[in-house]
């Protein structure tokens, strides 16, 4: 099988482990620039930004020997994933449903024509002039609102303004981040939606033609009410009742029929008042960085190897999640920006009852950005515990004994006119 993946990924190794232990073949395929890969030499690389061309690679990498599934490992293939397998004759998910998934603007869209509740919210263009949006915000939408870029994932440049001097700060900021990806024509605008509160939770799941297995659902313990809007734990099983977990459920399938996702794993955010169960974000992917590692599905099953044997077509084991444990992820912040010197307390975090391991994945002299800029995390510790709020206290006492060195970086000032 074919896995898509970035050159930073994350999720990759586990993916890979997963795929030996099944006696699955896993061909990479990194996304990286053609001129790149010849200098290199690395004879599976994409490049992601010119998709009919890497569509065409996958092609011929397939007529030499014949892919059974081509999968994405990151938010940023599953579009290309999805347009291959087409052109391949594999079961994946329609092209458009991959960009309505992958695209806040579409997803909005979809959302709304199928009648699940999305807040009020409106489209820009990235050089719209900031005091005209506020003007057409304020009339149109109201304050709290949310500035979001289209495309980028892990609340990248997501800004929360509560009047319209906030409102062109943070458009202002957000378009510099978004800009310095580059994004294609059609992704070069930005999203303000209304701000909605409440608590905030994840859903893993797996979908089958249409229906969606709930793997898991994770709760938020930390609020998530702005300016910025940085994750930091997940704790499974979730403590809200049985009835909001049932409509969560019911309303992350409704969303995914909604923009189309029938097949592979889903992973989404919602937030839940008195008012509604709200889908805020809705990717056809699993979940994001380490996190997976606190998840086991039957025998020791692996959530990636549960991904990949659905991808194959094989038998999946019970649906029964763990051994009754609960379980907690910290994505552990940057507290700020500058060059990462070096760190201490990591075997002490490991020392902490519950806590099953410590994952420092941020190198030694690497720059650092922290939210809205950030990118990614430190690293990341797992916990188990008997309740959740057992799982939730081993993570936070960890992280309190973890000490990271940031030193700012220089910047260059220009000398003369």
């Amino acid at each position: 099988m074919l896995l898509l993946h970035g050159p930073a990924s994350y999720r990759l190794p586990a993916f890979l482990e997963a795929a030996e232990r099944l006696g699955l073949e896993a061909v990479r395929g990194l996304d990286l620039p053609e001129r790149l890969s010849a200098h290199w030499g690395v004879e599976s690389a994409l490049d992601f930004a010119r998709p009919e061309a890497a569509v065409e690679t996958i092609a011929a990498l397939h007529a030499a020997a014949p892919f059974a599934a081509v999968l994405a490992v990151d938010d940023a293939a599953t579009l290309l994933a999805a347009t291959a397998a087409a052109r391949l004759g594999l079961p994946a998910n329609d092209p458009a449903a991959a960009l309505a998934a992958r695209d806040k603007w579409v997803m909005r869209e979809r959302f709304a024509a199928a009648g699940v509740p999305v807040p009020a919210y409106r489209r820009f263009p990235l050089a719209a002039d900031p005091a005209e949006v506020a003007r057409a915000v304020a009339a149109d939408l109201g304050f709290p609102c949310v500035v979001k870029p289209l495309r980028l994932s892990g609340s990248r440049g997501v800004i929360r303004a509560d009047d319209p001097a906030a409102l062109a700060a943070a458009w202002a900021r957000t378009r510099r981040i978004v800009e310095a990806a580059a994004p294609p024509p059609e992704a070069a605008f930005l999203l303000v939606e209304g701000y909605l509160p409440g608590v905030e939770v994840a859903v893993e799941g797996l979908l089958t033609g249409g229906h969606l297995r709930t793997l898991a659902i994770f709760d938020k313990p930390d609020p998530l009410e702005g300016p910025f809007f940085e994750e930091t734990i997940y704790v499974t099983p979730s403590r809200l009742p049985a009835a909001t977990q049932t409509a969560i459920s019911a309303r992350t399938a409704e969303a995914a029929a909604a923009v189309g996702l029938r097949e592979g794993p889903v992973h989404a955010e919602l937030r839940i008042n008195a008012a509604e169960v709200w889908p805020i974000e809705l990717a056809g992917r699993s979940i994001g960085g380490l996190c997976s590692n606190v998840l086991e599905f039957g025998l020791g099953t692996t959530l990636e190897a549960l991904i990949l044997r659905h991808a194959v077509g094989w038998e999946l084991p019970p649906a029964a999640e763990g051994a009754g444990e609960a379980a907690g992820v910290m994505m552990i912040p940057i507290p700020r920006a500058g060059l990462l010197r070096g760190w201490s307390g990591e075997a002490a975090a490991g020392a902490v009852p519950g806590v099953t391991g410590v994952e420092i994945t941020a190198k030694p002299n690497q720059p650092l950005a922290a939210l809205p800029e950030a990118a990614g995390y430190l690293g990341f510790v797992f916990a188990r515990g008997a309740t959740p709020a057992a799982a939730e206290a081993a993570l936070r006492r960890a992280h309190g004994e973890l000490s990271f060195r940031i030193e700012p970086t220089l910047e260059l000032v220009p000398v003369g006119g």
